[in-house]
């Protein structure tokens, strides 16, 4: 993978990078906000690793310039632990997961890979899943109910592909974590909650009903409904 890695503290930058060029990536680091932003329009990454803290833009900035600029490339923030009100902050604007620091080197590989990850083999055969009404065009990376265009994020297409793969089914917070993200069971973790109501506010509009249904205790389902 090629990696981008905005990070102003020196030593947790170093370590960063050392650690993925030991694992054979190609990492580009930048150590201000400005010089990251720059490298994020100009170059192509697979994935970008932001701290939230930056001499300005900070990693929100970043993140929402990124988004507005079409630019789709899957964006790990990095954030003070226990810092709930900034992770969800990060998450609206547009990031795709976050880490507290401190952190193991490898849960932030884990979750790089996860993001960096494209479905493959037989799940990707086909070219659409349809679920009542709504639409996904895997070929063209497209999302519409009843023929109004959805705009996703990265980590939100992937939740929703899995959804649309398994209708009607009762998906639990685990499942949903090892398969969309790519990183076991973490009691402390809100990403899967934070990510489901994000989606379910695009999906359910100004009038309808919410698609996505939390099953208490135990999980979500994708209801199926007539298009």
């Amino acid at each position: 993978m090629k990696i981008l890695v905005i990070e102003d503290d020196r030593a947790t930058a170093d370590y960063i990078a050392r650690g993925l060029a030991e694992e054979g990536h190609a990492t580009e680091v930048a150590r201000t906000g400005k010089d990251g932003l720059f490298l994020a329009m100009s170059e192509s990454f697979d994935v970008i690793v932001t701290d939230r803290m930056l001499p300005p833009p900070d990693g929100l900035a970043i993140v929402r310039t990124l988004r507005a600029s079409a630019i789709s490339t899957p964006v790990l923030m990095l954030t003070a632990l226990g810092d709930v009100e900034r992770r969800v902050e990060g998450l609206d604007a547009g990031a795709d997961d976050y880490l507290g620091k401190p952190f193991a080197f490898s849960e932030l590989h884990a979750r790089l890979r996860a993001l960096a990850r494209r479905p493959a083999g037989a799940e990707n055969a086909e070219s659409e899943l349809v679920v009542g009404g709504l639409r996904m065009n895997l070929l063209r990376r497209t999302v519409t109910l009843a023929g109004v265009a959805i705009e996703l994020l990265p980590t939100e297409w992937r939740l929703l592909e899995y959804m649309m793969r398994h209708p009607g089914e009762v998906l639990t917070r685990t499942m949903l974590l090892e398969r969309v993200w790519d990183f076991a069971f973490d009691p402390t973790t809100n990403v899967v909650d934070v990510h489901v109501s994000r989606l379910r506010r695009k999906l359910e509009g100004p009038d309808g009903p919410a698609l996505i249904r939390t099953v208490r205790g135990a999980g979500y389902v994708l209801d199926v409904r007539p298009g």
